[in-house]
């Protein structure tokens, strides 16, 4: 059951087995129902999960309005992290979009990993580096693209699994779009 989550981090860092048992005591399978949070906006998160099956959306609210920001399918790590590594309240919710199984671990246990075993170490420098590489994407989306390229990004980029399993009303938020607007730009990019 653990083992596509160790998979996914050898993709960062080797680790032995020792140094792998040293996580698998505080791993613990939990099932979400259809929207039910996992992380939440004004609460401090002390924990972070890894997708075995179904889908999340990561969220802000802002003024009464939510802003769709992410999305996590099956083998993606997810957390609201700067409120664990701040223990601060959390700027974001993160909720289930189905039913979803995850593997949750705390935060601590994987802080103090970080402090104590050398590949562990390198795990999270390199987990980081990943993370600032996917916000800095993120905000040239938002911030350089207009909202046709970036709906041409979603669709002809890597994030395929936003077009075939994300309602279209959350692919519109997420593009910083209403409905209506994302309508009209899929209808002139077919008729191009």
């Amino acid at each position: 059951m653990y083992s596509s989550f160790r998979n996914n981090i050898e993709k960062f860092v080797k680790l032995t087995d020792a140094e792998w048992d040293l996580m698998v005591p505080y791993l613990e399978i939990r099932k979400l129902k259809k929207h039910e949070l996992f992380a939440e906006q004004g609460k401090v998160a002390g924990e972070l999960c890894f997708v075995l099956e179904g889908m999340l959306r990561q969220y802000y609210m802002k003024d009464g309005e939510e802003k769709t920001t992410y999305f996590f399918f099956d083998n993606h790590l997810a957390g609201a992290y700067f409120s664990c590594i701040s223990q601060k309240p959390s700027l974001l919710t993160i909720e289930a979009l189905s039913e979803c199984k995850v593997i949750v671990f705390p935060y601590k246990v994987l802080k103090e990993l970080f402090e104590t075993n050398m590949a562990w170490q390198t795990f999270g420098r390199l987990l980081a580096e990943y993370l600032a590489m996917g916000l800095e994407d993120r905000m040239v989306e938002l911030l350089i693209l207009s909202p046709e390229e970036r709906y041409l990004e979603l669709v002809k980029g890597n994030k395929t699994k936003i077009m075939e399993r994300i309602p279209q009303h959350y692919i519109a938020n997420y593009l910083g779009l209403t409905p209506v607007s994302l309508s009209r730009i899929r209808n002139r990019v077919v008729k191009k």
